[in-house]
């Protein structure tokens, strides 16, 4: 068998017998020869089920999608009854989704379709070695047994694939047409139109360019300061209840917490008002003199970004602080001891064990947090909606607007899906790019045997 494990998909061809060649063509055609015959049909089943598929439905649907539609609806004369009727066109945002479905499907066949090949190499191996094939109900029987992570990880694939990849690709195709408020099905047609939309976006001069550019620069700010501060405010405040001097430290935890017991939606909607013209924080600034007028703290952009920085600090505090405060029981007293009697004080044993012992351990935490933050569509929607708006921004983005947030606005209030899905891809790439940088260089991957 260790001849089979090292062959691939050219070896196999290039090595094995005319059984193994012709199974290129005919699938499960090995495995019929070396006694699989059930199993080898099965393959040859699904193959010519794919081919009458594509022959009747499934290449019609590539075929439109590499156009979207050519028929647009209109009004036509009817002779027969000397009126207009209205003539239904191509719709293209279901021949793009039906082709989607083709793709998926197509995909799905060469994976069994190389499936067959190994399958059909491995039976042939087998055989020459003097072994015998199992036969078809013994390959069943052993998805009870040793082949049981194939029948269990089955109905996740299967979702995975209907919920997660044809929606994934159908949002990427997205981003190259031009399906916006002007190109809408199925009283129009969108088409393909190729990077134009990354270009809108990234190139200098166009308004567009000049509302991406801002709301990425904020969307970056907004992701580091929300999870440095919570992340560190957090430490502090775990330290300072851990501390031998505090009593009642189970109390201190459970008035923190508490916050966590409301639903942050309601939280936000709540201190929305709060901080409102009319809120009792301006009320009570007014009355006790401090101020003359209202303070703008969501009707003025600075005033804004600062005031949901604040608020997401005393929501997300809590959870940091429940966090480090497991971590700071686990670190050994040992070391305390130790640099006690050499001599630390408290700032120098902070800087020498527990935060670098903290960052050890939280690193996977924080990258993954921050990216998070980056698509923290609630702390924004809730609490300012992205206002302050501005006439300097494309289409009702405002000043606190993350991108995702901004990517919302396009699809519920100016249908601009192509944009959006645009700025879908753009945000996943710098996610997965500060990710993977983030998480190869960190010191939890390198020294993965533990914190020294």
């Amino acid at each position: 068998m260790k001849e089979y494990k090292n062959r691939n998909i050219i070896t196999i061809f290039t090595r094995g017998d005319i059984f193994s060649r012709l199974s290129y063509i005919f699938c499960g055609l090995a495995n019929i020869r070396y006694g699989q015959i059930i199993k080898g049909l099965l393959f040859f089943a699904l193959e010519l089920s794919y081919i009458i598929f594509m022959a009747v439905k499934g290449g019609g649907l590539l075929e439109d999608l590499t156009t979207l539609g050519t028929k647009m609806q209109g009004m036509e004369f009817n002779e027969a009854l000397g009126i207009y009727e209205m003539q239904q066109g191509d719709n293209s945002m279901l021949i793009l989704l039906y082709g989607v479905v083709a793709l998926v499907i197509t995909l799905i066949f060469i994976a069994i379709w190389a499936f067959s090949i190994f399958s059909g190499e491995a039976a042939r191996v087998r055989a020459s070695q003097g072994k015998r094939n199992r036969t078809f109900i013994e390959d069943v029987k052993s998805l009870t047994n040793e082949n049981i992570r194939f029948l269990l990880l089955s109905v996740p694939v299967i979702g995975l694939l209907i919920f997660t990849v044809m929606p994934l690709i159908y949002m990427i195709l997205m981003a190259f047409t031009n399906y916006d408020q002007e190109h809408q099905p199925p009283g129009n047609l969108f088409g393909w139109v190729g990077m134009t939309n990354f270009g809108s976006l990234l190139a200098a001069g166009d308004r567009l360019s000049s509302t991406f550019w801002p709301v990425l620069g904020w969307t970056l700010v907004w992701g580091f300061c929300a999870t440095f501060t919570c992340y560190f405010g957090g430490m502090i405040l775990a330290m300072i209840i851990n501390s031998k001097g505090i009593r009642f430290k189970k109390f201190w935890r459970t008035v923190f917490v508490f916050t966590m017991a409301i639903p942050a939606f309601i939280s936000l909607r709540v201190v929305a008002t709060m901080l409102g013209e009319r809120g009792i924080f301006n009320v009570l600034l007014q009355q006790w003199g401090f101020t003359g007028s209202p303070l703008p703290f969501l009707s003025n952009a600075a005033w804004a970004r600062f005031s949901v920085i604040a608020v997401n600090f005393w929501i997300g505090v809590p959870v940091t602080m429940l966090m480090v405060s497991g971590i700071l029981m686990n670190i050994p007293g040992e070391l305390y001891e130790s640099a006690k009697i050499d001599g630390a004080g408290p700032v120098t044993m902070f800087r020498k064990i527990t935060f670098p012992y903290m960052w050890f351990v939280t690193t996977p935490y924080l990258i993954s947090n921050l990216i998070s933050n980056f698509n923290n569509f609630n702390t924004i929607f809730f609490l300012t909606g992205g206002e302050p708006h501005t006439l300097d921004y494309y289409k009702g983005a405002g000043k606190t607007d993350l991108l995702v947030t901004w990517l919302y606005k396009l699809t519920k209030d100016s249908n601009d899906y192509n944009l959006a899905a645009t700025i879908g891809i753009i945000i996943f790439v710098i996610s997965a790019m500060f990710t993977i940088i983030s998480f190869s260089r960190s010191n939890a991957i390198k020294n993965e045997e533990g914190f020294q």
